[in-house]
């Protein structure tokens, strides 16, 4: 029996209508859904709250699903209150309705699986107090770390190193110890902690007796010097072991010390081993996003489950969160053998998705439609658009459109709304050097380091609009 096909209203201003129109043109036959599109008499969409549409909706009969553009404000009940028919928000960016209505490349049914255990490292740990030590775990654990590495200091043994390990046991942390000094770990295993970090030569003797799980490394990364010798006793004395042939950084190394990777798995198939990635982030010039992505990603490649990770320097400062994001990444693309593209945008903070682009023909019209004291801003081709009635402005230079903004508008502008302009120009002048996507009234676009704006938005913005002009807020936001 055929099932009767969706009738889906979508809800859209008219800056957005003839781009949403070609969307569903194509998008509605392949989901299988007839639809109809309302405008509303407002040109910017995001301007649109929610009461605001109730006053003013008109649903076509036999409406089964109404969706509102992703960026309107207010509460969906506002709507439903007018309606029997169920709303919802659509996605922010109308190009992303085919993800919205699941038409996607690939089944993410199962997405963010994961097989890869991510030890986050506290630096020099017999350095600070118990109670920094606690919230730096927790912190770290809520990041995606699973184990709580703590560092120790060459060359002394830490006697607090029982009561910190059973602290962090006891507030639910799984510990490991990072140490050499065989009474230190001695002290730390007894407390509670379920890995030693490291056993070579200097240490293996007393590995038997410590009763948990242990790191073997080399005794020499460069030649692999000991590093068969202490597997060797280790399995004799049937402690459990997981191998690091250490990554070395870069011009140290460090296209070898991957070699050493592949080597030692290809002679012990199925050992357990880690990699300390923290090698490479805390000791390269670079953002460790994209080095986090791509030694996670050897690391499911070659079946190593684990990592170790710290995040002291500060452009790893965000490296637990990235490897926690990235595994999901990498399992998924290496168990389904798809390309690990399109699927986690947390993971691209620099620049984002493909900016929006108007032209000036669309820009020209809108100066021309619009009616209220408003502006609207965009960042498109290497300027800043500042467009309001009878009014298209542009410039590279921030002060240079505010200098012209003033020379015709000067006292349609208070202080509130000079600043509320400062705030979001400079916000696309920032989308601009970075080529993001700048949508005005909305935080940019930094992946998993997003924060959502504070004391800002549609409604705040429109709030300081009518106290310039001396209008009510419905007024503003309307077009006429």
């Amino acid at each position: 029996m055929n099932q009767t096909p969706q009738q889906v209203h979508f809800i859209t201003g008219k800056l957005a209508e003839h781009s949403l129109r070609q969307v569903l043109e194509k998008l509605a036959p392949r989901v299988g859904f007839n639809y109809t599109v309302g405008v509303m008499n407002i040109t910017v969409a995001a301007l649109m709250t929610t009461p605001w549409i109730a006053r003013k909706l008109e649903v076509p009969a036999g409406t089964t699903r109404l969706i509102l553009p992703g960026a309107c404000s207010g509460p969906l009940a506002a709507i439903q209150a007018v309606t029997n028919v169920p709303v919802e928000r659509g996605p922010e960016d109308l190009r992303r309705l085919d993800e919205f209505f699941g038409q996607q490349s690939r089944d993410l049914s199962d997405y963010g699986a994961f097989d890869i255990e991510i030890l986050a490292e506290i630096n020099h740990a017999p350095q600070l107090s118990l109670p920094m030590i606690l919230a730096e775990a927790q912190q770290l654990a809520a990041d995606g770390a699973n184990v709580i590495d703590l560092g120790c200091d060459p060359g002394s043994i830490w006697s607090d190193v029982g009561a910190a390990v059973k602290m962090l046991v006891e507030n639910g942390l799984r510990v490991s110890i990072d140490s050499f000094e065989p009474r230190e770990v001695a002290m730390a295993v007894r407390a509670g902690a379920q890995l030693v970090l490291s056993v070579n030569s200097t240490n293996v003797a007393a590995a038997a007796d410590w009763g948990c799980e242990v790191v073997a490394v080399p005794d020499v990364p460069a030649t692999m010097a000991g590093l068969l010798d202490t597997i060797e006793r280790l399995d004799k004395e049937g402690v459990r072991l997981r191998i690091d042939p250490v990554l070395e950084p870069i011009g140290f190394g460090f296209a070898e010390s991957l070699g050493r990777y592949l080597h030692v798995r290809q002679q012990f198939p199925h050992a357990e081993m880690m990699m300390g990635i923290g090698n490479l982030t805390e000791l390269t010039d670079v953002d460790s996003a994209g080095v986090n992505v791509m030694l996670i990603g050897f690391c499911q490649e070659l079946g190593i489950r684990s990592v170790l990770t710290t995040q002291v320097i500060h452009w790893a400062k965000s490296s637990v969160r990235e490897c926690s994001l990235a595994r999901a990444l990498a399992h998924h693309a290496v168990t389904n053998r798809t390309l690990p593209k399109h699927i986690e945008p947390r993971l691209i903070t620099l620049r984002g998705s493909q900016p929006q682009v108007h032209g000036d023909a669309v820009l020209k019209q809108m100066a021309a439609a619009i009616r209220d004291p408003n502006f609207r801003i965009f960042a498109e081709r290497g300027s800043v658009h500042l467009v309001g009635a009878g009014l298209h402005l542009e410039s590279r230079d921030p002060f240079e459109l505010f200098e012209q903004l003033e020379s015709l508008r000067s006292g349609d502008i208070n202080s509130d709304h000079a600043f509320y302009l400062g705030y979001e120009i400079s916000k696309a002048v920032t989308a601009l050097v970075l080529g993001k996507d700048y949508r005005q009234d909305q935080p940019l676009d930094w992946g998993h380091l997003t924060h959502p704006e504070i004391g800002h938005g549609p409604s705040h913005r429109a709030a300081a609009v009518a106290k310039t002009a001396g209008t009510k807020t419905e007024q503003v936001i309307e077009s006429t």
